[in-house]
């Protein structure tokens, strides 16, 4: 080989690897856009099999989709008006916090004028310089994050759109497919897509079984407890399973706020933070691996590596799609004989074939 084709490989590699960064910046730069088009791809692969079910039976292919989608913003309406008519009735705890409130500032004020000597004044004088830092900085951060979360709402409020639009060009968009692989059979192609669509769509449904399961849990040990709205916090934190790894102890914060403030007792906040713990033990260890891990088929490395990345990408909606496109990616590399390799590095160890390691990957001089 000549130093004039050696150096190829370099060369395609940094080209490989400039394509990425632009990729990657065009992905934090436009996520306002890119978010809610890809939660909409996402949500096609869930609504497909209701559009289909209705085109067999002789409705016109827009109408199943607008069908598919009522129902869809239906479920989720229901949803929206059970949370608001649990939030207005917290309404009831203000008074409660006020008075907890009062006690716990009463508590902090002399614990710091018997150990620390602050008088009155002074812890006046104090608070009022913090309360002024906070209130400047937080009329910045609420401008910025209005700014923000303005935008991100009105891509979102397109997502029936996009919906209905992948579902009515989803033949167009699979010849698209075929004729951007065109050096790729069509079998392989369509086995490729079959293959995302099952994924997708199993990820979601086991997704929301977990979700299910969690809130029973959530909601059975807080009415155990006694916990007011044992039903809304319950459910509320099993959403929040959405964010891998940290989203029950997330959803706990709520419940634990409110044993404290109605409970006159520490051993029921305690007891909620000891239930919930023990609830995420079994959702990270046994039911989601159990309902979703055999669907995903990622290992935990490939897994934390992909939340950290997507997570820095798009904040908490990075951490809700990282699995999901990780388990995407998988799939496209495990179809291409050049990525295989990292198809096999993403995926799950406990799910290799130890023959079929053997038998394509040889030691040679390593000994038997």
């Amino acid at each position: 080989m000549t130093k004039r084709q050696g150096l190829f490989p370099i060369q395609n590699a940094a080209f490989a690897l400039v394509i990425l960064v632009i990729v990657v910046y065009a992905l934090y730069i436009l996520k306002d856009i890119f978010i809610p088009f890809i939660i909409a791809g996402l949500l096609s692969f869930l609504l497909f099999p209701i559009s289909r079910f209705l085109e067999k039976y002789h409705f016109p292919r827009p109408l199943a989709i607008l069908l598919s989608i009522v129902v869809a913003l239906s479920i989720l309406g229901s949803i929206i008006y059970f949370s608001y008519t649990q939030i207005i009735q917290l309404e009831s705890l203000i008074p409660l916090i006020e008075k907890k409130g009062t006690v716990w500032i009463t508590a902090i004020e002399k614990l710091l004028r018997r150990n620390l000597h602050i008088n009155q004044n002074q812890l006046v004088a104090e608070s009022q310089k913090y309360m002024t830092e906070v209130l400047k900085n937080s009329t910045k951060l609420i401008g910025q994050t209005l700014s923000t979360t303005s935008g991100f709402l009105i891509n979102l409020s397109l997502l029936p759109l996009y919906i209905f639009l992948f579902l009515l060009y989803r033949d167009f968009l699979k010849t698209f497919v075929y004729k951007l692989m065109r050096n790729s059979s069509k079998h392989t192609i369509s086995n490729t897509i079959n293959k995302i669509n099952g994924v997708v769509r199993n990820y979601i449904v086991g997704l929301l079984l977990v979700i299910l399961i969690v809130g029973i849990l959530n909601t059975g040990a807080l009415y155990f407890l006694e916990i007011e709205h044992a039903l809304f916090f319950g459910f509320f934190a099993s959403f929040l399973v959405l964010i891998p790894y940290i989203g029950i102890a997330i959803g706990s914060a709520l419940p634990i706020l409110v044993a404290l403030i109605t409970k006159d007792s520490y051993w029921y906040p305690a007891g909620v933070a000891a239930s919930f713990f023990v609830i995420q033990f079994l959702e990270g260890n046994f039911i989601t691996p159990m309902i979703v891990g055999n669907k995903v088929s990622i290992n935990s490395l490939a897994a934390i590596m992909s939340l950290l990345l997507f997570g820095n990408l798009w904040g908490i909606s990075g951490l809700v799609l990282a699995l999901p496109l990780t388990a995407i990616i998988k799939v496209i590399f495990d179809s291409s004989d050049s990525l295989k390799a990292w198809g096999f590095l993403l995926g799950d160890s406990d799910h290799i074939d130890v023959q079929v390691t053997k038998k394509h990957f040889s030691f040679k001089g390593l000994g038997k």
